[in-house]
C-alpha cells in the first residue's frame, strides 16, 4: 500500500516537472561578461618601473626577467603583455612565449588570474602595505622557425622591450616611467635608440617612457661595425662573421646619400638620432619592422659582400627609415592607440605602408642604394604580379589592410585569388598615380615631392606623432592642386572588377610590356629566393625542389589543376629542373604540343599536360616617346 502512494507519487510529480520544460532542444543562456580591465588615462603613473633582463642565454634563447613595478595603491591591479604592436598591425604579442611567471609583494607569493577573455591580462588583488611589485618570468624565444621569429644565435640577438615586460592596466603607455637594465654575453656590442651607460656587460638604458622603450629594439653581437651617415644618424651593422661586415666605401657612401635625399623629399626630420640596426645573417630571423628612431632590418649573407646580386634586399632600409616619417610621426587617427591592448585599425595603411612602399622605390633610386634601371625593373615586377592578381575581381584594396588581423601572414593556397597585403604594392600605384596627375594638371609645376612636404615635413625635430584621416589626406592634394582627390583615392581603394591600376607609369612615361628576356633585376630576384618564376607564362611559381609555391588563379597550370605544395618530378620524360622547365615552356611557343607534367601530390604520382603556347614572358618597364618623363624626374637625385 505504502509502495503504491509513493509510486503515485513519483508520477505525478514528474510529469508535473516534464510539464515545465519547453518542446524544443534545451537553449542556454549567455554568461554576462563585463570588462574588469581598466580603460587608459591620460595621467602620470605614480613611480618608475625597474626592468632588469638577463639575456646571455643564447644558446637556447631564454631571456631571465626580474621586474619592479610600484603599486598606485592597494586592491584590484591589473597587469598586462603588449597585445597590439605599432608595426605589426595585429595582435601579435608573444605571448605564449611567457613562462614562469611570480609576483611577489613584501616577499610573499601575490596569486594571479589570467582574464578569461584578453589572455594577454593578469589580475591581482594588492594587500595593503605593499608598495611595490617584484615581478619574475621568462621569455622562451623561438627555437626552430615554426615557432616564430628565431631572435637569438651564438653570434647576435635582437632584443624587443615588450616581449619582455609586463605594464599596469589604466595609464597611456606615454605616462609610464621605465629605467631598464639588460646583461649581454660578454664581448658583445649592443645598440638601441635609448642611450645607456655600459660597464662591462651590463648596459643600464636612460630612463624613458614605456612607449618609448618599447619603440627602441635593441642588438647585440659579437661581430659589430658602426658608420655614420650623418651627425645624427648611424648604420649599425652585426653578422654571422667578420667577412660580412666588409663594406666598400661607395656602399657606405650611398647609404650617406639615403639620408640626404630622404631629408630632401620630406623636408624635416622627426628624430633627434637614429640608428640603423642592420642583421646580416642566416640564422637570426629576418625582420624589417619601423620604429621611430631606429628600424629593425634583417637580411641575408651577401649584403655587402656581393652588393651586385643582393639588389632584391636593398629596399628594405629605404622603406624602413621612410616610416620615420609616414607610419611613425604620421599616423592614421584610427591606428593610433593609448596602449598595447587597445585594438588598433587598420583602414589607412594604403597610406602608412603603401605610400611608404613608394617613398621606399623612389630613395633608392635618387640615393642609388639600387640603381635606377633596376628600379624600374623592380617596378614592372610589382605592376605584373598585381596585373595577374584577379583577386581583384571580388575584393577591394581596402579590404586588404584587415590582412595583417585575418591571417598574420601564414601562407595562402591561393594569395592571387585571395589576395595578401596588397596595400603595399597596390598602394604604390595609387601614389604613382597621384604623382602623375599632380604633374599633368599642374603643368609640370607640382609632383609627389610638394605632398610629401606638405604631409610629412612639418614640426621639425618633433618625434611625437600627428594623426591624419581620409579627408586630411585628400585636403592637403587640394592644397597643392585642386582635382577630386577624395573621389579618385575612394574609387582606387573600394573598386572591384577593374584591372590593377597601373596607368600612373604610363601617364609618367613608362609602358608595362612583357618580353621573351628577363630583366636583369628579375633574374637576381629569382636566385635570391630560390625559385623559378614562371608567373607570367604557365602560371606557376617552384622552389629548388620543384614543389610549387604559388599556381596563378585561372593560369594554365591551374587549369591543369596544379596547386601549392604538388612536386613537379618530371618535365617531358626528363628529371625536373628549372632550365628543363623554362627550355619546355620556351619550346611549345607556337606548337599545338602541351608541356607535359610528372608531378606528386598526397602520396600519388599524375601526369598533367599545361596548354601553353605563347613562349616565356618577362615583365619590363618600356619608355613612351622620347627625353625626359616624369618618372625620370621622380627618380632622379635631389
Amino acid at each position: 500500500m505504502i509502495r503504491t502512494v509513493l509510486s503515485a507519487f513519483l508520477a505525478a510529480a514528474s510529469a508535473a516537472a516534464l510539464a515545465q520544460v519547453p518542446v524544443g532542444n534545451s537553449a542556454p543562456q549567455p554568461v554576462p561578461y563585463v570588462d574588469p580591465i581598466p580603460q587608459p588615462r591620460d595621467v602620470p603613473y605614480p613611480g618608475v618601473i625597474q626592468l632588469q633582463v638577463d639575456a646571455t642565454d643564447v644558446t637556447r634563447g631564454i631571456w631571465r626577467v626580474r621586474e619592479t613595478i610600484p603599486v598606485p595603491q592597494a586592491g584590484r591591479m591589473t597587469l598586462l603583455y603588449p597585445k597590439f604592436l605599432p608595426g605589426n598591425h595585429a595582435p601579435r604579442g608573444e605571448i605564449e612565449k611567457l613562462a614562469s611567471l611570480v609576483v611577489r609583494g613584501n616577499g610573499q607569493v601575490i596569486p594571479w588570474t589570467r582574464d578569461p577573455v584578453d589572455v594577454y591580462a593578469f589580475h591581482l588583488d594588492v594587500p595593503q602595505g605593499v608598495q611595490q611589485l617584484d615581478v619574475s618570468f621568462d621569455f622562451l624565444s623561438a627555437t626552430k622557425p615554426d615557432q616564430g621569429r628565431v631572435v637569438a644565435t651564438p653570434a647576435m640577438l635582437s632584443l624587443q622591450p615588450e616581449r619582455v615586460s609586463l605594464y599596469p592596466a589604466g595609464y597611456f603607455v606615454r605616462q609610464i616611467p621605465v629605467r631598464m637594465t639588460v646583461r649581454y654575453p660578454e664581448g658583445w656590442t649592443a645598440v638601441s635608440a635609448v642611450p645607456a651607460q655600459r660597464a662591462g656587460a651590463t648596459y643600464t638604458y636612460n630612463q624613458v617612457n614605456y612607449e618609448t622603450l618599447v619603440d627602441s629594439p635593441i642588438v647585440a653581437g659579437r661581430h659589430y661595425k658602426e658608420w655614420a651617415l650623418s651627425p645624427r644618424v648611424d648604420l649599425n651593422v652585426w653578422a654571422d662573421t667578420a667577412a660580412e661586415l666588409e663594406a666598400k666605401p661607395d656602399q657606405i657612401e650611398a647609404h650617406r646619400r639615403l639620408v640626404d635625399q630622404s631629408l630632401k623629399a620630406f623636408g624635416a626630420r622627426h628624430y633627434d638620432r637614429y640608428e640603423f640596426l642592420l642583421t646580416i645573417s642566416d640564422q637570426l630571423g629576418g625582420i624589417g619592422l619601423e620604429h621611430h628612431r631606429s628600424s629593425e632590418n634583417g637580411v641575408n649573407p651577401g649584403y655587402f659582400t656581393d652588393w651586385e646580386n643582393s639588389v632584391a634586399r636593398r629596399n628594405l632600409l629605404p622603406h624602413e627609415f621612410a616610416h620615420s616619417w609616414d607610419g611613425k610621426f604620421r599616423r592614421g587617427a584610427d591606428q593610433w592607440a593609448p596602449d598595447y591592448r587597445t585594438p588598433t585599425r587598420n583602414s589607412l595603411l594604403w597610406v602608412y605602408e603603401g605610400q611608404t612602399q613608394f617613398w621606399g622605390y623612389v630613395l633608392q633610386a635618387r640615393s642609388g642604394i639600387v640603381s635606377k634601371q633596376d628600379t624600374l625593373d623592380a617596378y614592372a615586377l610589382i605592376a605584373a604580379n598585381l596585373q595577374n592578381a584577379v583577386g581583384r575581381e571580388w575584393r577591394p584594396l581596402l579590404d586588404t589592410t584587415n590582412d595583417p588581423i585575418i591571417s598574420a601572414r601564414r601562407p595562402k593556397g591561393w594569395s592571387s585569388w585571395q589576395r595578401s597585403e596588397d596595400y603595399y604594392n597596390e598602394g604604390l600605384l595609387i601614389w604613382m598615380e597621384v604623382d602623375a596627375i599632380l604633374r599633368r594638371e599642374s603643368r609640370g609645376r607640382r609632383s609627389i615631392d610638394d605632398f610629401a612636404k606638405a604631409l610629412f615635413g612639418i614640426r621639425d625635430g618633433d618625434w611625437g606623432v600627428v594623426t591624419y584621416t581620409f579627408e586630411d589626406v585628400a585636403e592637403t592634394l587640394n592644397r597643392i592642386q585642386p582635382y577630386d582627390w577624395a573621389g579618385f583615392l575612394r574609387t582606387r581603394i573600394t573598386e572591384t572588377g577593374k584591372p590593377a591600376p597601373v596607368n600612373g607609369f604610363e601617364m609618367n612615361g613608362y609602358r608595362l610590356v612583357y618580353t621573351a628576356e628577363p630583366t636583369g633585376y628579375f633574374s637576381k630576384a629569382e636566385r635570391a629566393r630560390n625559385v623559378a618564376d614562371l608567373s607570367y607564362s604557365i602560371g606557376l611559381v617552384l622552389n629548388r625542389e620543384g614543389e610549387v609555391t604559388a599556381s596563378i588563379w585561372n593560369s594554365p597550370a591551374y587549369r591543369a589543376g596544379l596547386d601549392v605544395g604538388t612536386v613537379v618530378s618530371a618535365v617531358n620524360g626528363q628529371t625536373y629542373s628549372a632550365d628543363r622547365l623554362k627550355a619546355a615552356v620556351v619550346a611549345a611557343k607556337g606548337t599545338r604540343d602541351p608541356i607535359r607534367l610528372l608531378v606528386r601530390s598526397q602520396d600519388g604520382v599524375r601526369e598533367v599536360a599545361v596548354d601553353y603556347h605563347d613562349g616565356p614572358r618577362y615583365p619590363r618597364l618600356q619608355k613612351v616617346g622620347t627625353g625626359e618623363a616624369g618618372l625620370d624626374r621622380l627618380l632622379s637625385a635631389r
